[in-house]
């Protein structure tokens, strides 16, 4: 592309060329349309003919008519003003936040609970916006996040992390534990469940290395006088494969209360009593992404979890 000589070719020049062609090639007509008079719109066009270094309009004919050139660059003008017309208003669509790409990181806590009411209000406002969404541990969406492949990340995290400076942090919501066993299990049978309650059962938990946040629930159960029997040969991540653990009756799961959002047939949840372990879940994103779409995300997320967005 020869932008240098493209530089010296006027828009308005074109644009012109194109009013007269419209006008039935009657440049009275055309000069009336554009608000300026008939001779300075001739020079215009035989300024554009000099640069172009063509003839656009046979003038020994009458009516006028386009000559072979001029009709093939009526032809291919059109096509070029009509993607023009588009960059135009493409560009000022994505200045506004109404176009673009949005990756969020996602995890059971905010699948379980507010991320559909987030996803149904966001498309229903902003259609044409593509959003990626991926389902990663609370570990690797801070990764993701600091190396730039996310716009904003939704988890748990663990007080013992370093604060990161460069993320700020939105919590959205809490959440409490509860126990997942099987439907025969006596303890099916209390509308609640106390620690103690779970001293001699086999307990299934989520990797406390993919999920720090379950060394909490092993202090507590210390603190009340005993050392959880954790099943340590089972190594499972996802929630599904946990809660078919439970129905195999292979041990009891202590899972986040947005687990009471998937319906597994043969397992019972029961809340856990007598402590204070809660989950805070929290959005996340860099502080130097300045992305119109990710505002306009943040918004919509603040609005549903009633949350204050940062100054």
């Amino acid at each position: 592309m020869n932008l240098l000589y493209l530089s010296s070719v006027e828009l308005r020049q074109i644009c012109y060329f194109l009013a007269v062609t419209e006008a039935e090639n009657n440049f009275t007509r055309a000069a009336e349309y554009l608000q300026i008079d008939p001779p300075p719109l001739g020079q215009r066009i035989k300024s554009l003919e000099r640069k172009l270094k063509v003839e656009l309009f046979d003038r020994q004919r009458r009516p006028l008519q386009l000559t072979a050139a001029g009709k093939v660059f009526l032809e291919e003008t059109r096509l070029a003003l009509t993607t023009l017309e588009r960059a135009i208003s493409r560009a000022q669509q994505a200045q506004r936040g109404e176009i673009g790409f949005l990756s969020v990181g996602i995890a059971s806590s905010i699948s379980n609970t507010l991320l559909p009411d987030i996803l149904r209000t966001f498309r229903s406002r902003f259609p044409d916006i593509e959003v990626e969404l991926l389902e990663l541990t609370a570990e690797r969406q801070l990764q993701a996040l600091r190396e730039g492949r996310l716009n904003i990340g939704f988890e748990v995290l663990n007080n013992v992390q370093e604060p990161d400076t460069s993320l700020n942090v939105l919590p959205i919501m809490e959440e409490s534990l509860v126990v997942a066993m099987p439907e025969l299990h006596p303890l099916v049978f209390q509308r609640q469940v106390f620690l103690r309650d779970l001293a001699n059962e086999k307990l299934i938990l989520p990797s406390i290395a993919e999920f720090p946040f379950y060394q909490k629930f092993i202090y507590y159960c210390q603190q009340s006088g005993f050392e959880p029997n954790i099943i340590r040969d089972v190594q499972a991540t996802w929630l599904v494969t946990i809660l078919s653990l439970v129905v195999a009756q292979v041990g009891l799961a202590i899972l986040p209360s947005n687990v009471e959002n998937l319906q597994r047939r043969g397992v019972v949840y029961r809340p856990i009593q007598d402590t204070s372990l809660r989950r805070q879940i929290s959005a996340l994103w860099r502080k130097d992404d300045h992305s119109v779409v990710l505002a306009e995300f943040l918004k919509i997320v603040a609005d549903l979890s009633g949350s204050k967005l940062p100054e």
